[in-house]
């Protein structure tokens, strides 16, 4: 608590600060000094880890109380203590994930005062108001987080757990605006009002216009999507680690259930994101069509083929999770002959979506390309083809769960057989949809094309809201061909998990990265330039370090909180496994 308090110190004091001097309030010269360093690695790099770090910490302590929620009211509404259980293990290593959030939220504050101190108090004069906001609701939140755990004993019966479920929704309504606030902030930079220009002074930019810019709803929902994502892939792989480090059957069958549900909710908000990032990117581009094109057409682009490669990974990774997981599952091996043309669409999706439009090449090859596009790799390169890709991809994804989800069940329904051709029809006609206008793509022009990827991904969904909508009455009713057998998964099938945490965590850094560096030697885009010695966008091979850095000192964090939120534990005595059916 005294470390979230220091944070807030620091913001509030600059807030102050600007009303006592209001003179140092100008767009491009501020009195004193303009720049500061850090030892070794230099300042932008100390700025950037910390932040990096910082907003996986901010991630993983929204995304987790979403999940814990959730989970509470499952248990809660649906008479299952196993799933009121599953919430607070995770609620007791929020206490010190939100430590360590805090933690290097004041380092962040710091090295950004020291080292960068014109873009703070420009900033902080910008958005004083919603920083005194933003103190008051992390104020609130600490309490809230705090109330919520240590009350769990105490409030878990009757209207007192209704209340205490309360608690719960209010922390993630706290967090939520938190996050809304912190992306105000961010995406000012990338995107200030067009009236904002460097002579403008910080005293006459409107206050609600520089908060609500161009991509600050697209954020909002890109993050919150993606915190879900993170949450439950932080959640399959602190179930992995006590997996493997469990002595018991008990236990096994507790984190085998556990990490099922992180992957489901990992891997069922990674179907969603790739939507959400379609937004951002459309809304970006008509902001600003040069950062667009530096995104996705200028030395940029290449980070889209590492993120093409890394979203195949978490594909791969979570279907592979589902099809070992299937032999756990009596029923299930009907099923099992067709995970190997699935395998085959997401191997190929993964190729088209991976495959760059240009290719770098000396003269001599170029020449013997015909061009700088190579005739078979720069018609699988362009976004036709990738957009493609990827829904079907999803599709199959999709697919996967809901065979997953119908192994040991015998459907009772008359109509269970209409049915099931009705789900059939509805991913073939989705999938016929996403190939026509991938296909039509190339005879259009490009802006034609981006409107026919609003289509597909309109397909798609439709798809899997109307499958799933299907799957859900036909559950009604239907016998079990046997219990899951919890517990009994190989130990490969937790590296699984691990892959996931891992991969997701090194994808948000990347894109970290991609978003802030699209706006190149500019601290605000086109308003506040930077000069330092730093100014230049780093080569993607030297960013590659620096988030791997990060992603490896996260995950040292993560693992001593781990560890930590098994000292004080009870052995576990878990209803998972013994012939229930779920």
């Amino acid at each position: 608590m005294r470390l979230s308090l220091k944070l807030v110190g620091v913001m509030s004091l600059s807030a102050l600060a600007l009303h006592l001097f209001p003179e140092v309030a100008g767009a491009q010269e501020i009195a004193g000094r303009i720049y500061g360093d850090f030892p070794f690695i230099g300042g932008r790099v100390a700025v950037w880890g910390a932040a990096q770090i910082h907003l996986l910490f901010a991630a993983f302590v929204l995304g987790v109380p979403m999940f814990a929620v959730v989970a509470e009211a499952v248990g809660m509404f649906g008479g299952d203590q196993k799933y009121d259980k599953l919430a607070k293990e995770f609620t007791r290593l929020l206490l010190v994930a939100y430590s360590a959030t805090a933690i290097w939220g004041a380092i962040l504050s710091f090295l950004l005062i020291t080292i960068f101190p014109n873009l703070w108090v420009y900033l902080a004069e910008i958005f004083e108001v919603s920083m005194w906001i933003y103190v008051g609701l992390f104020f609130f939140e600490s309490f809230t987080l705090y109330l919520y755990y240590y009350g769990w004993d105490r409030w878990s019966q009757g209207r007192a757990k209704l209340g205490h479920l309360g608690l719960g929704l209010l922390l993630n309504v706290f967090g939520t605006a938190v996050m809304l606030i912190a992306n105000s902030w961010l995406t000012y930079m990338m995107s200030p009002p067009a009236e904002v220009t460097s002579d403008t002074p910080a005293s006459m930019i409107d206050a609600w216009g520089a908060f609500a810019n161009a991509t600050w709803m697209p954020i909002n929902i890109h993050r919150a999507i993606a915190n879900l994502v993170f949450g439950g892939a932080i959640v399959g792989a602190y179930a992995a680690y006590r997996f493997l480090m469990a002595k018991t059957d008990e236990e096994r069958a507790h984190y085998d259930w556990m990490g099922y549900i992180g992957n489901l909710v990992a891997i069922g908000w990674l179907i969603v994101l790739p939507f959400a990032g379609y937004y951002l990117g459309r809304e970006l581009y008509e902001y600003s069509p040069q950062m667009g094109n530096t995104l996705m057409g200028g030395f940029m682009s290449w980070l889209w083929i590492i993120q093409a490669y890394l979203i195949g990974v978490l594909f791969l990774a979570g279907n592979y999770y589902l099809w070992v997981g299937m032999g756990r599952i009596p029923g299930a091996e009907r099923f099992a002959p067709y995970t190997k043309y699935m395998l085959v669409v997401l191997v190929i999706g993964v190729i088209v979506w991976a495959t760059p439009h240009t290719m770098i090449a000396n003269r001599e090859e170029v020449d013997a390309m015909g061009g700088v596009y190579h005739p078979f790799l720069g018609v699988l390169g362009v976004m036709s083809a990738k957009n493609t890709a990827v829904n079907i991809m999803i599709l199959t994804t999709f697919l996967s769960f809901l065979i997953y989800g119908r192994a040991n069940k015998e459907w009772t329904v008359p109509w269970a057989k209409t049915g099931t051709w009705v789900q059939a029809a509805l991913f073939v006609v989705a999938a016929a949809i996403v190939m026509f206008y991938g296909i039509y793509g190339y005879f259009v022009s490009a802006i034609e094309r981006v409107d026919f990827s609003v289509y597909q991904v309109v397909a798609v969904l439709g798809a899997i809201f109307g499958v799933g909508i299907i799957h859900l009455f036909m559950l009604r009713g239907a016998k079990s061909r046997g219990a899951i057998r919890w517990g009994q998964m190989p130990p490969r099938s937790q590296y699984a998990l691990f892959i996931l945490a891992v991969t997701f965590t090194w994808l948000m850094g990347l894109m970290g990265f991609a978003r802030s560096g699209i706006r190149q030697h500019w601290h605000v885009w086109e308003v506040i330039q930077d000069t330092s010695e730093w100014a230049a966008t780093p080569a993607l091979g030297f960013a590659a370090i620096v988030i791997s850095a990060c992603v490896l000192i996260f995950f040292v964090l993560v693992a001593f909180i781990f560890w930590l939120g098994g000292l004080a534990e009870k052995p576990i005595v878990s209803n998972v496994g013994t012939g229930a059916s779920d």
